[in-house]
């Protein structure tokens, strides 16, 4: 429930921060993975939040941090279509989010739902941490020491963290695993000291690409889901209605454009964070101007060049100590989400399902048509959506639903 008592703007900006801290280590990590700039990642989970709040009438309390849904996705077509093409497949993102937030409009939130039933989602998501378990491997074999330091590290602040720090295990984690490899002298400061104090972040533009929109929209299926998930989170702690007021529709027009907004500008695209909503539940302050000063003081801290410079530094084996955890973390949800729907497994229709998502993502099929090519998640997800919508479903599941 939302904190009675209002605060006054020293107060509210002394949240806010904490807040940005909480989604700060998650916000750098996807960039620093995928080859992105860490200070226009802070930029558009900044702008983008503020976009998503401008979209929803300034009524939800919610913060758009990169998402962990593409890291994969941002690796391969990168290879494929260089940097400028990707980030034009992440702005098509934002028209499946327009797209969905149509149908949400007119159809309301159950066509979704069969649309991407957890049948299709659950082995999704298992899919996005699966493809990515060897580039955690590969990176933490730079130096084991420090990523098990780092994995440890965020394990135990996860298990063992009171308050506010219990949210931030990420953070920590690369925090712990930076300190150490600084001990042992593993790391070259020279950047940092070459470094401007004042800096605007390297904004990428992207160029028109028919493959990547391709390649990219599919994978839009899990955040899109993610997205009504944590609206409805929010609702909760909250103790409002978000999905009424201002609506669903809008909350998903608000987050599809900042992902528009971002990959503009060569960020990753944005999603709800979760992390801050568990921020929001623990300090009881719900108060979306908080939110609003969290965005704006990301968007300071992107222009510092010092603190851009300090990102570029950290070691590979800390973060591949932190994707050891994190990417296993996501396959565990996929799965989870499969349990806690109880999805029968024992049902044929479900299991060539779920199996065929799984087996063309992690095997890593492409299908090409001319100069078009999909492969990877985004062609299993595909796969998955087409396959729900064309298996007939037998009387016996029908009846149980």
């Amino acid at each position: 429930m939302e904190n009675n008592k209002p605060l006054g703007p020293v107060q509210k900006t002394i949240v806010g921060v904490q807040f940005l801290f909480v989604a700060f280590g998650a916000t750098v990590l996807v960039p620093l993975l995928v080859g992105l700039d860490p200070s226009v990642a802070l930029f558009t989970a900044g702008i983008g939040t503020l976009i998503f709040h401008l979209v929803t009438k300034g009524k939800v309390p919610i913060f758009l941090g990169s998402s962990f849904a593409f890291i994969a996705p941002i690796i391969k077509a990168s290879e494929l279509y260089g940097l400028p093409g990707t980030l034009c497949g992440l702005a098509a993102v934002g028209a499946v989010y327009g797209i969905m937030s149509a149908l949400v409009r007119f159809r309301g939130v159950s066509f979704i739902a069969r649309l991407f039933p957890p049948v299709v989602v659950g082995p999704v998501i298992m899919l996005i941490g699966l493809s990515l378990a060897g580039t955690g491997v590969n990176m933490a074999k730079e130096n084991w020491a420090l990523a098990i330091v780092a994995l440890l590290t965020t394990i135990i602040v996860s298990l063992f963290g009171k308050g506010l720090l219990r949210l931030i295990p990420i953070f920590a984690g690369i925090v712990v695993g930076y300190i150490t490899a600084a001990l042992f002298g593993l790391i070259d400061f020279q950047p940092v000291v070459e470094a401007a104090w004042f800096a605007l972040p390297p904004f990428v533009r992207p160029e028109f690409s028919w493959e990547a929109i391709i390649f990219m929209i599919p994978v839009a299926i899990a955040p899109v889901i993610e997205h009504i998930g944590d609206v409805y989170a929010i609702n909760e702690v909250a103790g409002k209605d978000f999905v009424k007021d201002p609506g669903l529709h809008r909350t998903m027009l608000g987050d599809g454009l900042a992902c528009v907004a971002a990959s503009l500008i060569g960020g990753p695209p944005v999603t709800t964070y979760s992390e801050v909503t568990g921020a929001v539940s623990l300090t009881k302050i719900a108060d979306p101007a908080v939110i609003r000063i969290a965005a704006v003081v990301g968007i300071l801290f992107s222009v510092l060049g010092k603190v851009s410079a300090i990102l570029k530094t950290i070691p590979g084996a800390v973060l591949g100590g932190i994707m050891l955890l994190l990417f296993g973390t996501i396959a565990s949800v996929g799965v989870n989400s499969l349990v806690k729907n109880k999805v029968d497994l024992g049902n044929t229709r479900n299991l060539v399902i779920a199996s065929l998502i799984l087996t063309l993502g992690i095997g890593g099929a492409e299908l090409t048509f001319g100069n078009f090519t999909i492969g990877g998640i985004g062609l299993a997800a595909l796969v998955g959506v087409l396959l729900n919508l064309v298996i007939p479903k037998d009387k016996a599941l029908k009846s149980a639903e």
